[in-house]
């Protein structure tokens, strides 16, 4: 049923029956590659093309919730579970984080389709072209929820597909080790998403609360607060609850990858701001909280990736980094509700929100350059790769495009939601007192540690990968038109948005209300603050140096003989592509400074002797929090437990005793129940 209809003799379809049937659109897409007589790039294609018009749909339907205040409905499904009610709604939040969802779905599918294998049979490609469109229904799925029933139906879906898309290749032992990892932090998330949705279901049913509708200073909603920060926090990788995913991420299939980093990690940013719109303005230590633990995120991360050699692992950790930077501004947007401060809520929350879209977008075309990359080196390993921007031009554009977007450079889309996140923090530090102050106050310098040391890891990725000589033989390269185009549509998006973003603002701001309702905020407030006008200016004429400067430099270069001469060699007689700087040489003073944050484990060559042999030197970053916390935590409770296990002997009159004297135990303690 309908909560608002609008009659018509021929009613059109609604923006929610359009993102239901994008939905479905998705789910099926992958159907035509699982038959057996189907070849598989045809498959791919059909696959690609139900996705397009899925997406097409799902924008639609996006656009005439955010642009053209289409009517919020919910409809009930026509059969009830005992625990609640099925139920599905678009609002504006959720229509908001249905575009990265169908931009980067579309982009990951074209890419499918000039990817070559990851698996040595077309059965396990067919079964990967499935999961995909699976994974992508799922979230959009999950994204309508309007009740607790529905949203953990749709979230243990989306949980088990991506499993199985990242576990496809299961022969080897570190896939199936990340797959156990990140199974065991769904089921933990699973948990704690079934206590919440209890928790909330106290206040008056299954169905999700109306936005701003619950206090927030009981012991209740702290409750509530607390449990889905846990929860939503694991699933979008907030340090310190995010040991899954750089394992996950540098093990599944490069355009899995993509998805996990661009949108499944969303989804957990989506399941918190959702919690927090059912409370009225919250008390400061939410916001302070947050503030914190996206700091947190945000430096740790980028350490972490600097001291990476896998260049999956390494953008894995700038996906925690990045997560810290929207839990950084949700944080600062928080703290601007508790004290008052209506523009303080505006630029945090419109940065935070802006930049789940960019991360999308540039992160998703990091994933997919690497993918390219690995495919032609066949190696993770950046210590073994080197000059395959000869060999990988476009790629190499696109992998370039999208480093620049992460370090919040201009003129592309990461500086423009970084830069509203720095100006809340700025006006609110300006206008705020005492604790707020003082924390708003810490934030800034450590936002910009974090995109000095951004750039720097980037610097070491692109120069070692890129740039110099190859430093292992490399195959034939080639590059698949399908994906350079999936490439080229999103660096494409990552400098629109950085050229216009007064237009990706007028999208975010109706989220602002549907989030919390504060009454006259409207968009002029951030046009004024930021001066994106100015800014879309100055990314414009920046752009048009930079294409000028390179072609003059192109036409001089015409006009030019060109001959061929050796390089300065620094005195070696024979100089060799080993003596170049390798990413742990580039990284190792970083490594050296924060190395008790990043506790580097260094395997030295034993040296012997006036003429020694070969040897080798090996230095590796380990994930702190799991290997040197989590891990060793269990195997001492296993120690502990060693005894008690004992009792399991595999004795079946054992067991029976064991049945007796609990039966025994109850019966006595009967009379004081």
């Amino acid at each position: 049923m309908y909560e608002n209809s609008r009659p018509s003799a021929v009613p059109p379809l609604t923006a929610l029956e359009l993102a239901i049937a994008a939905a479905l659109l998705c789910a099926i897409s992958g159907v035509p590659a699982l038959l057996t007589r189907m070849p598989l790039f045809l498959g791919r294609r059909i696959a690609c093309a139900f996705i397009s018009l899925g997406a097409l749909a799902g924008l639609a339907a996006s656009c005439s919730i955010l642009l053209f205040d289409g009517g919020i409905e919910t409809v009930e499904m026509a059969w009830r579970l005992p625990v609640g009610e099925m139920l599905v709604r678009l609002d504006h939040l959720s229509a908001f984080f249905l575009i990265p969802v169908l931009v980067v779905g579309v982009c990951v599918s074209l890419y499918t389709c000039g990817y070559c294998s990851t698996t040595p049979d077309n059965r396990g490609e067919s079964l990967l072209t499935f999961y995909l469109g699976m994974v992508i229904a799922a979230m959009i799925l999950q994204l309508l929820a309007a009740s607790g029933i529905t949203m953990l139906i749709f979230w243990e879906t989306m949980a088990l597909t991506v499993y199985l898309a990242m576990c496809l290749e299961h022969g080897r032992s570190e896939v199936r080790e990340a797959g156990l990892q990140y199974l065991v932090a769904s089921h933990i998330t699973t948990l704690l998403v079934i206590v919440l949705f209890a928790q909330i279901s106290q206040y008056g049913g299954h169905s999700f609360p109306a936005g701003g509708s619950l206090a927030p200073d009981t012991p209740a909603a702290a409750a509530i607060f607390l449990t889905a920060l846990v929860a939503f926090g694991i699933k979008a990788g907030i340090m310190p609850l995010h040991t899954w995913l750089p394992t996950a991420h540098a093990n599944a299939p490069s355009h899995i990858s993509a998805v996990m980093s661009g949108i499944l990690l969303k989804m957990g940013i989506y399941g918190l701001l959702r919690t927090i719109s059912f409370f009225s303005p919250p008390p400061l230590w939410w916001g302070i909280l947050l503030l914190c633990l996206g700091i947190i995120s945000a430096v740790a991360g980028v350490l972490f990736a600097i001291g990476q050699h896998d260049i999956k692992r390494l953008l894995a950790y700038h996906s925690i980094e990045n997560i810290g930077i929207i839990v950084m501004g949700i944080g600062v947007a928080l703290t601007g509700l508790a004290t008052g401060n209506s523009i303080l809520f505006v630029l945090g929350m419109a940065g935070a929100l802006l930049h789940v879209l960019n991360h999308a977008l540039f992160k998703s075309l990091l994933f997919l350059g690497a993918g390219a990359v690995i495919h032609i080196t066949g190696t993770r390993d950046i210590d073994r790769m080197g000059g395959l921007s000869r060999a990988l031009p476009m790629t190499s554009l696109a992998f370039l495009t999208g480093a620049v977007a992460i370090c919040g450079l201009p003129p592309l889309n990461g500086f423009v939601s970084e830069l509203l996140i720095y100006l809340g923090i700025f006006k609110g530090f300006g206008g705020a007192s005492g604790t707020a102050a003082a924390f708003l106050g810490m934030a800034a310098p450590l936002l910009a540690l974090t995109g000095g040391l951004a750039l720097a890891c980037f610097v070491k990725v692109y120069g070692c990968v890129f740039l110099g000589e190859p430093r292992s033989p490399l195959p034939e390269a080639h590059e698949s038109g399908a994906m350079n185009c999936a490439m080229g549509i999103l660096g494409g998006l990552c400098i629109l948005i950085g050229v216009l973003p007064f237009a990706a603002i007028r999208i975010v701001e109706p989220v602002l209300a549907s989030i919390y309702p504060v009454h006259g905020v409207v968009l002029p407030a951030i046009m004024a603050s930021a001066h994106l006008y100015g800014l879309s200016i100055a990314a414009a004429a920046l752009i048009l140096l930079i294409l000028l400067l390179a072609a003059w430099y192109l036409s001089r270069l015409k006009r030019r003989t060109s001959g061929t001469t050796g390089t300065w060699d620094c005195g070696y007689a024979a100089p060799a592509a080993s003596m170049q700087y390798t990413a742990s040489s580039f990284a190792e003073m970083l490594v050296g400074i924060f190395g008790g944050i990043l506790r580097s484990e260094r395997h030295q060559p034993e040296i012997k002797g006036l003429f020694p042999g070969q040897s080798s030197f090996r230095s590796h970053v380990p994930e702190v929090v799991l290997e040197k916390g989590i891990l060793p935590l269990f195997a001492a409770v296993d120690r502990r437990l060693a005894t008690i296990r004992r009792l399991q002997n595999g004795q079946l009159n054992h067991y029976i005793l064991y049945i007796f004297v609990a039966l025994i135990i109850l019966l006595a303690l009967s009379d004081f129940l």
